[in-house]
């Protein structure tokens, strides 16, 4: 009677709702950061949980189980802070002492390996390359000076850091009854098939994929130790560190800490620095190819270009949170596309397999 489509009306209050949720997500996205890391971190202690549960008389509560896997990881959490996360620390102290100085090293320009034919041109590509460090270096220091009370401000996460382990000892003790519920209470009992099996397949691709980036994590992390440490770098276990925690971020990370443990390794005198590059060519090649592909298996099925596109929005949004969750987010939606498009063929074949 009013000229109003119900049809056109619903589908604009559905457009509304959901440009009402993105918008919610993305003002409230530091909250669903914490969850989300709370979630991974469940999921990596997900075996653990398994294996002391397997083993544990039936007389037992789960969830005993549950805190004795837990005292155990906080335990060697405690202990890999007190050995390395202490000579992490002493490193970057004296690291953050002897940058003023270390940026004013130029000795390790002059054995930068050059082709024969841009020889002749050393001189003036030196004298580039060391114009452009003083100008970085000048910029550099003042933040090098302010990393202190960088530290302090940034104490304002330490809830968040101890929010993490609590909220995931919540959803592994609660995590199967929530998922029931939330699967009862939104969900038609016609569509519980295909929302049970788009969850099922969600649930094997992050445990597969966090467990896995532990391991690559690891790997980087021990790789970096062993070569560094026989050929003579400066701050080993530091370095490594760094590696190890950027192999957390797809693409960009590996390629991150390249540069930062060739220039920190360079300024501090380091004369390996072609050696260096033979072995990250080499260490990517086995860690991209052979490694990763083998640990993932066929859980995340992302072209490289989807995944850099992911990193590059997700530091826009989130910054670096962001950037770490952008491959399992974007493997979640390809994970839900699949399992629809798959869905709606058997609705569509159903029918005419009846009728033949």
């Amino acid at each position: 009677m009013l000229g109003i489509d119900y049809r056109a009306a619903r589908a604009a209050w559905t457009v509304f709702l959901v440009a009402l949720l993105i918008a919610t997500a993305y003002a409230i996205r530091a909250t669903l950061v914490v969850l989300a890391t709370a979630l991974l971190f469940a999921y990596l202690l997900i075996p653990l949980v398994d294996l002391v549960q397997r083993y544990t008389p039936r007389q037992i509560s789960p969830n005993l189980a549950l805190a004795l896997v837990y005292i155990a990881f906080i335990g060697a959490l405690v202990a890999l802070a007190v050995t390395i996360g202490s000579r992490i620390a002493d490193e970057a102290g004296t690291l953050a002492d002897r940058l003023p100085d270390l940026v004013r090293n130029r000795t390790w320009i002059d054995q930068i390996p050059l082709p024969h034919w841009l020889e002749p041109g050393r001189d003036q590509i030196v004298g580039a390359i060391q114009s452009e460090f003083d100008a970085g270096g000048r910029d550099l220091l003042p933040y090098v000076k302010d990393l202190p009370k960088e530290f302090i401000s940034a104490s304002k996460y330490l809830l968040d850091t101890v929010l993490v382990p609590i909220l995931a000892f919540f959803f592994l003790k609660d995590g199967q009854r929530m998922r029931e519920a939330l699967v009862e209470s939104l969900v038609d009992l016609a569509q519980r098939p295909v929302v049970e099996d788009i969850l099922a397949d969600i649930n094997r691709l992050l445990g597969q994929y966090i467990r896995a980036l532990v391991l690559l994590a690891l790997s980087s992390f021990l790789a970096y130790t062993l070569f560094l440490g026989i050929t003579g770098a400066p701050y080993v276990v530091l370095l490594a560190g760094v590696a190890g925690v950027l192999e957390f971020i797809p693409v960009v990370g590996p390629f991150t800490a390249a540069v930062l443990v060739a220039a920190v390794a360079g300024f501090s005198g380091y004369t390996h620095l072609l050696s260096f590059v033979v072995f990250w060519i080499a260490f990517r090649l086995f860690q991209d190819y052979f490694l990763s592909p083998h640990l993932m298996s066929a859980g995340v099925e992302l072209s490289p270009v989807l995944v850099l596109f992911g990193v590059l929005a997700g530091e826009r949004i989130a910054g670096i949170a962001g950037m770490f969750f952008s491959v399992p987010v974007l493997a979640t939606l390809r994970v839900i596309f699949v399992r629809l498009q798959r869905a709606r063929r058997r609705e569509l074949y159903a029918p005419a397999q009846i009728e033949a």
